[in-house]
Order: C-alpha cells, then sequence, then structure tokens
C-alpha cells in the first residue's frame, strides 16, 4: 500500500472496494460519512464497501468475521485503509503526559471534545487514506512473510497492512521526525523467518517469545517526539546554554544518507545527558526519531513507561537465555529491515575518565547479522560526538577514582540527578556528527553467512567500529575546560597568573591550529586575557580550580583533592596530543640510547603506542609512523626553501643533538598528558612482585590503591590522579597482555623487568618536563623584560 493524499481518486465505475475505516467516535464518523459521500458521488458507478474498525488494538471477533467475508468477495477487489488524522494540538500537556504513560493516541482528542473542537477549528481533522492494494496481492504477501494458516489470520494480517499505510499517509503530514514502527509484537509472531528460527531454540514457545518482545516493546507517540525533546532540553538547560553548537553541514550530510539507509547512531558517552541529548539534536533538526538502547535497571517508577513510548529499548544486562538473544536478535532485525535508526553509546558505559573507552561489539553484531542475512542493502554507523565545557559528574568520577561504588539507580537518583543541573553554569554542549561508516564496505555484499564466516565478521566489525570511534575523536572539539585543566594539572598544585596562563597555552593553541584541530569558541578565545580569565572563572570554586585572591594579583591553581576532578577534563583533549607526547618520550630515549639510536628512536615510539593501546585510540602502524615523521619534520633545518639537516640526521647523532629537539619543540605535553597513565602502571607493576600469578583484578586493585597513597605522601608519585581505580583497572590489561599473569619458571625476572621499564618511561618524561620548565622560565624573564 503506496502513500498518496487521496486513495480513492483513480477509482473507475467497475471499481469495488473495500474501505478500512479506523474510526470509533461519533464525530469521526461523520468525518468519514461525508467524506464517503464525497468519493460515491464522484465515481456513482463504483461498489464501494465500508467495514469500521479500532482505532486501536484488534478488531473484535465479530468485525474480524465479517473482514474475513469480505475479503473472499473478489480477489481483484482493493482494500483501502483510511483513517481520521488529528492535527497536532488541543489537550493541555499534564493529560497528554498521563495518556502517554497510559500508551493510549495522545494527539487524538477524548470523543466527548471532539465535536467541539471541530465546531471552533473545522481544520483540525481531515480523513486521510493509503492507496488501495488488491485482495490477491496482499493474499500473496501474506503467503510469502508470514505463517499462512487460516482466512483468520489473513484477516489480521490485512489490518496490520492498513495501519502500516496509514502510518507512511501521517508521516509524510507530520514529518520524518514522527517516524515509528508499529505493530512489531504481531508482526514479528507471524513472521515465518521468526518462527522458523524459534523452533531451533530447546523448550522456546511462541508465548515466552511474545513476553519477551512485550519487555522490548517501544514505540513513539506523536505527542512523544515533541514531549521527551521538550523535557530534555528542560534537564539540560538548568545549567547548560540551551543552544546545542552543531556543525550545520554535517546535519545536511547526514540528513541526504539518512534517506536512503537505516542508521545505528554511536554516540559517545560521558554523561547520562547523552540519552536526552540526541533525541533533542534528532528532533530540533527535522531528523527521523532513533530507538535507544538503554539497561533495563533504567525502567525504574513511572520514567519505564515514559521512556518506552519515547523510543527507549530496555534489555538485560546478562544475554545468558538462548530465547531472549534470539528475540532480541530478531527484534534488532526488524528494526533495520523496516529502515527505522538505533541509537546507543560505541562505549556501552560513561566513560569515567574523560577519554574513549574500547567500542563494545555486542548489539552491532546483531545488526551485521542483520545486513549479512539482506534485510537492507546497506546500514550506515553515523558516529556522534556529545562534549561538555563542564559536568556536575566528575564529582562522582573521581569518588570512583578512589574506589568508590556507584549509585543505583532510582526516582530519588533521578531527582538529585536533574537537581544537580542547576547548581550553576556548566557551559555549552557540543554535537558532531561527521561521516558515517558504509557497513556494506567493511563486511562485502550482503550474504547468508556460516559459522566459518563469525572470525572475519568479527575482526570486520572491530575494524568498523574503531573507525567510527576514530571519526568521533577527529570531530570532538576541544574546549576551553579541558586546556586550562592541562596546564594547572602540569603544575604539580603551583598557583599561575593570568600572564602565566597567556604565555602558557599559546604554545598549545599553534600546535592544535597547525594540526587543525577542531576547537570551540572558548578554546579560540584562550589568546586573550579576557578569554582565559573567563575560562578560570568558569572553573573557579573548585571545580576543580582554586583562586587565591588578596595578592599582588589573582593566581589560580587546582588543589590536590580536585585532581581527578581536573584529569577528566584534561583527559577529553588527550588524543590531540598523544602522538606529540610520544614523539617526546621517544627522542628522550633515543638520546640515552646506545647503537642505532635512529632505529631506537621508532623502536620505542611503536613500544609505547603498544603500552597505551588500551588507553587510547591510534592509527594504524603505517599511519602512525607517517605521523610522527610528518611532526619530526617540522624540525628540519632547511635554507631557501631546501633541507640541509634533516630530522634523522640529529636523532642518529644522540645526546646533545637530540636534546636540542626537545628543547626546542613546542609545545613540550608528554608529562602533562602521559604522566598519570605510565605513573599508574607503575604502581600495579610494583605491587605485583610476589604475588600469585593469578590475582584477582579486585585483589590488585586494592593493594595498588594502598601503595599508591603511601607513594603519595612520600613523594614518590607527583599527582594524586596517578592513584586511581580507573587506571589501575587498564594497567591490569596491560599487564596481562604482557603476559604477567601466567605462571612461569621468570616470571618474576620478567615482572621486575617491566617495572624497571616503566621507570625508565617516567625518567624520560621527568626529563621532558625539566625542559619544559626551562621554557617557562625563560618565557617569563622575556615577558617581565617586556613589562609584562
Amino acid at each position: 500500500m503506496k502513500v498518496t493524499a487521496d486513495a480513492l481518486h483513480s477509482f473507475t465505475p467497475t471499481d469495488d472496494a473495500l474501505v478500512l475505516a479506523a474510526v470509533d467516535s461519533p464525530a469521526e464518523v461523520e468525518m468519514l460519512d461525508d467524506w464517503l459521500a464525497e468519493q460515491r458521488a464522484a465515481h456513482p458507478d463504483a461498489r464501494i464497501e465500508v467495514l469500521q474498525l479500532p482505532t486501536d488494538g484488534e478488531p473484535p471477533p465479530a468485525t474480524l468475521a465479517r473482514l474475513v467475508e469480505l475479503l473472499d468477495v473478489d480477489e481483484d477487489r482493493s482494500v483501502v485503509p483510511v483513517r481520521v488524522f488529528w492535527i497536532p494540538g488541543g489537550l493541555p500537556t499534564r493529560s497528554k503526559v498521563v495518556a502517554l504513560i497510559s500508551g493510549r493516541d495522545t494527539y487524538r482528542p477524548p470523543k466527548l471534545l471532539q465535536r467541539g473542537i471541530l465546531r471552533k477549528d473545522p481544520n483540525r481533522a481531515r480523513v486521510v487514506a493509503g492507496e488501495p492494494a488488491k485482495v490477491s496481492e496482499l493474499r500473496q504477501h501474506w503467503s510469502d512473510t508470514t505463517v499462512a494458516e487460516n482466512p483468520r489470520d489473513f484477516a489480521h494480517f490485512v489490518v496490520r497492512r492498513a495501519a502500516l499505510a496509514i502510518g507512511r499517509v501521517e508521516l509524510r503530514l507530520l514529518g520524518p521526525e514522527y517516524k515509528s514502527p508499529r505493530l512489531i509484537k504481531p508482526e514479528m509472531l507471524a513472521s515465518t523467518r521468526f518462527r522458523e528460527g524459534l523452533a531451533k531454540i530447546p523448550g522456546a514457545t511462541l508465548e515466552s517469545a511474545g513476553e519477551m518482545l512485550d519487555e522490548l516493546s517501544t514505540g513513539w507517540s506523536r505527542f512523544s517526539v515533541d514531549l521527551i525533546p521538550t523535557l530534555g532540553r528542560a534537564i539540560f538547560s538548568r545549567g547548560f546554554d540551551p543552544n546545542i553548537d552543531y556543525d550545520r553541514y554535517e546535519i545536511e550530510a547526514m540528513r541526504s544518507a539518512l534517506e536512503n539507509h537505516p542508521a545505528v547512531l554511536l554516540f559517545s558517552h560521558r554523561s547520562y545527558l547523552d540519552g536526552a541529548i540526541v533525541p533533542v539534536a534528532m528532533q530540533e533538526n527535522r531528523l527521523p526519531p532513533v530507538f535507544t538502547f538503554a539497561g533495563i535497571n533504567l525502567a525504574f517508577g513511572a520514567m519505564g513507561p515514559l521512556m518506552r513510548r519515547s523510543g527507549v529499548i530496555f534489555i538485560r544486562r546478562k544475554l545468558d537465555d538462548p530465547t531472549y538473544k534470539y528475540v532480541l536478535k530478531e527484534f534488532v532485525g526488524y528494526i533495520v529491515e523496516k529502515r527505522f535508526n538505533l541509537n546507543w553509546s560505541i562505549e556501552g558505559t560513561r566513560s569515567r575518565t574523560g577519554k574513549m573507552l574500547p567500542p563494545k561489539l555486542g548489539l552491532l553484531a546483531y545488526v551485521a547479522d542483520a545486513y549479512l542475512a539482506g534485510r537492507s542493502d546497506d546500514i550506515l554507523l553515523q558516529p556522534v560526538s556529545i562534549s561538555f565545557d563542564q559536568l556536575h559528574e566528575t564529582a562522582e568520577y573521581a569518588a570512583y577514582a578512589r574506589g568508590g561504588e556507584k549509585t543505583p539507580e532510582s526516582l530519588s537518583w533521578l531527582y538529585n540527578f536533574i537537581k544537580a543541573q542547576g547548581d550553576r553554569n556548566y557551559g555549552k554542549i557540543y554535537v558532531r556528527f561527521p561521516e558515517a561508516v558504509s557497513m556494506r564496505e567493511y563486511l562485502g555484499e550482503p550474504h547468508g553467512h556460516t559459522s566459518e564466516d563469525e572470525a572475519a565478521k568479527r575482526l570486520a566489525m572491530q575494524k568498523m567500529a574503531f573507525e567510527v570511534a576514530w571519526r568521533i575523536l577527529r570531530v570532538t572539539p576541544i574546549n576551553a575546560t579541558g586546556l586550562v585543566s592541562a596546564v594547572l594539572l602540569a603544575t604539580n598544585g603551583v598557583a599561575l597568573t593570568l600572564g602565566q596562563l597567556h604565555h602558557t597555552l599559546r604554545d598549545s593553541l599553534d600546535y592544535l591550529e597547525r594540526k587543525k584541530t577542531p576547537m570551540t569558541n572558548s578554546a579560540l578565545r584562550l589568546r586573550t586575557d579576557e578569554g582565559i580569565r573567563a575560562a578560570v572563572d568558569a572553573l573557579s570554586g573548585g571545580h576543580p580550580v582554586t583562586r587565591i585572591d588578596g595578592g599582588r594579583e589573582p593566581v589560580w591553581r587546582i588543589a590536590p583533592e580536585d585532581e581527578h576532578e581536573a584529569a577528566f577534563y584534561r583527559n577529553t583533549l588527550s588524543h590531540a596530543f598523544l602522538e606529540t607526547a610520544i614523539v617526546e618520550l621517544a627522542l628522550a630515549f633515543s638520546a640515552r640510547a646506545d647503537g642505532d639510536r635512529l632505529e631506537a628512536f621508532w623502536s620505542q615510539a611503536m613500544r609505547l603506542r603498544d603500552l597505551l593501546k588500551f588507553e587510547f585510540y591510534f592509527a594504524d602502524s603505517a599511519a602512525f609512523r607517517d605521523n610522527v615523521a610528518e611532526e619530526m619534520s617540522w624540525h628540519d633545518r632547511t635554507r631557501g626553501g631546501e633541507v640541509v639537516s634533516g630530522w634523522e640526521q640529529h636523532v642518529a647523532a644522540g645526546g646533545e643533538e637530540a636534546d636540542a629537539i626537545l628543547r626546542a619543540k613546542r609545545p613540550l605535553v608528554a608529562g602533562a598528558i602521559l604522566r598519570p597513565f605510565i605513573e599508574a602502571y607503575e604502581i600495579v607493576a610494583d605491587v605485583l612482585r610476589g604475588t600469585p600469578p593469578d590475582i584477582g583484578e579486585k585483589d590488585l586493585t586494592t593493594l595498588a590503591l594502598g601503595v599508591g597513597g603511601q607513594y603519595i605522601a612520600q613523594q614518590r608519585v607527583r599527582s594524586n590522579e596517578s592513584v586511581s581505580a580507573l587506571l589501575f583497572a587498564t594497567a591490569r590489561q596491560v599487564i596481562a597482555d604482557q603476559n604477567l599473569l601466567a605462571p612461569a619458571a621468570d616470571l618474576e625476572e620478567r615482572r621486575a623487568a617491566f617495572l624497571a621499564e616503566l621507570r625508565g618511561i617516567l625518567g624520560d618524561m621527568s626529563k621532558v618536563e625539566e625542559f619544559s620548565r626551562e621554557q617557562f622560565f625563560v618565557r617569563e624573564l622575556v615577558m617581565r623584560a617586556d613589562g609584562g
């Protein structure tokens, strides 16, 4: 059934039509009668029969029996779906919210009010219809796609097809942002494909599958499309600028892509607000809504039904039931096949450290299965970057770093979360939509794959997911909060003046501009005193900067107790400085290496890339080497446009010549960006000595927190942020990757060697930091000489 504004305009005198009219109020019946009179007057020889259906739910048995009779009259008879479409408006918002939670059509006024509404405004409603489909066409489709058992099942099928056809008409009238799937459960349970797969699972029944589909059930109403973004905006507007920062070119490119293929929106995840921001971004840019996966732990109280009516799909945390796994997989396939868009965090959970976590592939595998089974000719993986100037959740993340436990979600938790948004001004929210990743490009043509293809499919999925994350990182704009936090953390608690902040930030800004890294307006304004003052004042009061007044001029610092919060902000920009930080450490290593120092430079750069692969996203090996070589080429000595002394020559010479490159390099950031991670690895490697090979993660973290506390007190590590349960968890992955958790005769020797290696890296880092301090003091002298 195709979309048309007036389905009966093509009737001829010999036409035989069955009108299925979903009307159930006196006002709607009167509108239908008037409309039918117009059609009969226009086509006096046409035979038009009408069957009235309920607007919601299944038709009663008597109505269904009558439909069976009417469908048997003539296989060439046209079936025309008809409904009264109500223009949005009318009911107060409070009444609509109650109706939304209860599952009613929130834009269709109550029957008692309809006549009064139409008297005041006859344009509030109109009769709409889908294009006719012959009974024979519908019967063939029924036979091809469902378990064709009896005439009553066919009648049910026709009712569902009619509802879907009308839905397409309404979508055309309302716009793409109101697109929603209907009748998921009955269509899936009637599907031949679904039943055949279910029959292969021992103990699985249609009844149990239906209960699981009820648990997964979701669906927009027209009002929820408007309400949920409004609620989301109301929540984040308490503390953020209500105007989200977008790239308009990206919006239009995505709009064009979504017209042709279904998409999975994969967003970066730093806050619970992310789940509210994506619907806002889609709605206010008139883009199709997305169906968001969330843990069933969030389906508490009244939030469960409200969120289900808003496109949220609640899934179980543990997928250990074969029937549930199958139903979820088929549910995802159905959504994709019907060209609706899905949405979840590529990281699976919020990043508590500020940097991106490794991608999770679970749900993505179901989407890949749907594509490979031919349920769509392509599926787009749409990266979504969501970033913030500040977040109130950083205090919670700091508590996790110290070993704290997560607070369970509840209504009181939700109240406190919303309340916290109004504590102060958190700045702006930035949303970016870089170019989508094509599933076809990575998985090839759709085909029925076998178990032998699983390894290849998983490898392709990993590459796809990493490409999505890489594109997110490349478009995430660097903001002033991250830059200021990075500078102040690097001083180890020493306060800086406005002027000192100004000349220290300049090198980082120059570097970002040279690399064409996207920056927010707040970051660009850091070239001015006013921009810097605005940034530090926004962070002052322990959020996480402390301002000290009463002297000759104000100064700003990050106190030890605020370092974990500041580290979150600093880590949001670590990807932008990661390669240049590794360059610095490789240079310092080559300067002290024996033998081929150029080879030592490259081997150390690749070694650091390997050590840090659990923390950060890197370009592939070849691209990484190219990027490092390009950056090192900035240190070639040229004359008249010709290279007279290449960087390789100076690195190969080692000693002072390699150091000279480091002394001249701007900025020097290895300590600021990487020290907390390497120190965390060192602490874990230290406490690992003498422990059993199979020591558990929790026991290792407890030991590391204790020893880390001691080392802070003894000033054996530079900052509190290195002592973090969050960093220790990744450190254990690094230890395992070095094969230091498996029994072996030389295990203790290899553990000691790894600890020595980490301490060598930290020694190189200290050398880089020493050169950085020299640069700072030289700039201080110049500034004072200039009267600054």
